[in-house]
């Protein structure tokens, strides 16, 4: 009997992409897209059009440059703090709940 084979697919570890974005930010331009089309619709609505239209355009535009400057710094980006940390010893809170004989 002749074994059949199968391709693998060996994308499963990398992080999802569309149109340059990857992994969670993605998600970060969906919100940043909906909240600046929900700021835009309101002041459209309450206050001009053309200023509404003007502050959509903005918002979208300043926020995917600035999730593509936040995409340059890696998907897992960390805080990278400098300097020693002490952190203070609390055992001997854990032994006020040791059982007295």
């Amino acid at each position: 009997m002749e074994a059949k084979r199968y391709k693998v697919y060996k994308g499963l570890q990398r992080p999802l992409t569309y149109k340059g974005f990857k992994g969670r930010f993605i998600y970060w331009g969906l919100g940043i897209l909906l909240l600046s089309l929900l700021v835009g619709a309101l002041s459209m609505a309450l206050v001009s059009m053309y200023l509404g239209a003007v502050l959509m355009i903005g918002m979208i535009v300043s926020g995917f440059f600035w999730l593509a400057h936040r995409q340059k710094k890696g998907l897992y980006d960390k805080n990278k703090l400098l300097g020693i940390f002490l952190h203070q010893c609390n055992l001997q809170k854990c032994y006020r709940y040791v059982r007295q004989e």
